[in-house]
């Protein structure tokens, strides 16, 4: 089964990472990527990213008028959280606890900014 970890940001994360020495952010960045190395090695990882600073994307707010099908782009933030997302990793895995173990090698797992879902897959209009 498919499994999105999703790593969030927020101030208080962004804080500490701006806190950091050269040297502990590219410690920081080499976790992470020795855990997409072994989840890679492990034929259980199909993609990983990281995204850019929420402040560079764009939201598409549905509007009540007739044109809300269209859809109106605005900046962000987006969320009423003080939280974005800041990248993810897609993995095949045999089972959720599987998931979580790999999530939890994540840095950010110990600041509580590591999110595990399924992905969903059902068909259309199902729930």
């Amino acid at each position: 089964m498919k499994y999105l970890i999703m790593v969030y940001g927020n101030p208080r994360s962004r804080a500490i990472w701006e806190s950091f020495t050269d040297e502990q952010r590219a410690a920081g960045m080499t976790e992470h990527l020795a855990v997409g190395e072994a989840m890679a090695a492990a034929g259980e990882l199909i993609l990983s990213e990281r995204l850019a600073d929420p402040s560079t994307a764009t939201r598409l707010r549905g509007q009540p008028e007739a044109l809300a099908a269209l859809g109106l782009p605005t900046d962000g933030p987006f969320a009423e959280s003080k939280e974005q997302l800041a990248g993810f990793y897609l993995v095949d895995c045999p089972s959720p606890e599987r998931a979580l173990e790999w999530a939890a090698k994540i840095p950010e797992a110990a600041l509580g900014l590591v999110e595990v879902r399924p992905v969903w897959s059902g068909e259309i209009g199902d729930h």
